[in-house]
């Protein structure tokens, strides 16, 4: 499992890799001390007399610049979230796979351990429940039962 991460690391983009670092960053406690500072003293910079003012009260190049940082950070945030989902996507995809394939181990085990049963003379016991898990799994059939399971919830909910 850590090898298909470490592939799938090694595969991203320069985009998703910087988008990343840049996450990881601004989400620190090191960036908000960061701009702190640099708001403290912007602020005092254009208020204090006897220094020259480059942007006076009511701040507008410090709100032009906070608001475009505002937008980059944001679209940053969004393409490391999005590789995050596509990364999630495709565990959830290999997790399916794996339950699936154990579902048929188990299937083919209760099979198997049918057959041993009757060879050996123990056929006096049948379980209706063991009988339904001997039949093979249907994702689509199953995804179908979810889905109606789920809107009924819903109109129950809404009732």
């Amino acid at each position: 499992m850590r090898q298909l991460e470490d592939l799938a690391v090694a595969k991203r983009s320069t985009a998703d890799r910087i988008a990343e670092f840049v996450a990881q960053f601004c989400g620190s406690i090191v960036f908000v001390w960061i701009h702190v500072a640099l708001f403290a003293g912007w602020i005092a910079w254009n208020v204090l007399p006897g220094l020259p003012h480059f942007d006076p009260y009511p701040f507008t190049f410090l709100t032009l610049c906070v608001s475009l940082e505002a937008i980059f950070l944001s679209s940053f945030i969004l393409i490391s979230q999005n590789y995050e989902m596509r990364v999630t996507e495709r565990r959830s995809q290999l997790d399916l796979q794996i339950n699936l394939l154990a579902e048929q181990e188990n299937t083919k085990m209760l099979q198997l351990l049918e057959l041993i049963a009757r060879k050996v003379g123990a056929t006096d016991h049948e379980d209706p429940e063991v009988g339904a898990l001997e039949q093979a799994t249907r994702p689509e059939t199953l995804a179908r039962q979810i889905e109606e399971s789920y809107r009924a919830a819903v109109r129950q909910k809404a009732d």
